[in-house]
């Protein structure tokens, strides 16, 4: 397989993991200028265990829709899929095999070392417990995006 043909597979079906439609937009604009053939966006909505769920169901929903909507301003034709699940990594791991994506492309958050040990740093995870690529997309820290 020659590189432009492991690109070009790389990029055949990208999963886009989105949290809100400011991310789902920044995180669109990042992988744009790749041109991936096909994008799913994906939206978790964290389900709490045997706790209150962070946002009703309802309105996490509706997050979804609007995160859907802003990933559609860049990728026109790109599908959507809604998890639920505690553990937010392991759902893109599930959601990127049921909709049978190529690599997992994602814009970290930033936030301090506190933040990302709190959060049990999901870049970490996702590099190093997927069973296949993952793209970190470059941040662009910009007051615009």
């Amino acid at each position: 397989m020659t590189s432009v043909d492991a690109e070009t597979e790389l990029l055949g079906h990208v999963l886009l993991p989105v949290a809100n439609e400011e991310d789902a937009l920044a995180t669109a604009h990042a992988l744009e200028p790749y041109g991936p053939d096909h994008v799913t966006a994906l939206h978790v909505v964290e389900k709490g265990e045997g706790s209150p769920d962070k946002t009703p169901v309802e309105q996490s929903e509706d997050i979804a829709e609007e995160t859907y909507a802003a990933v559609r301003t860049v990728f026109p034709d790109a599908d959507d899929h809604t998890a639920y699940a505690r553990d937010v990594v392991e759902a893109i791991f599930d959601a990127a095999e049921e909709v049978d994506a190529t690599a997992v492309a994602y814009r970290s958050r930033g936030g301090n070392r506190l933040v990302q040990f709190l959060s049990g740093d999901y870049s970490l995870k996702l590099a190093t417990e997927a069973d296949r690529p993952v793209i970190a997309l470059p941040r662009q820290d910009t007051a615009d995006g």
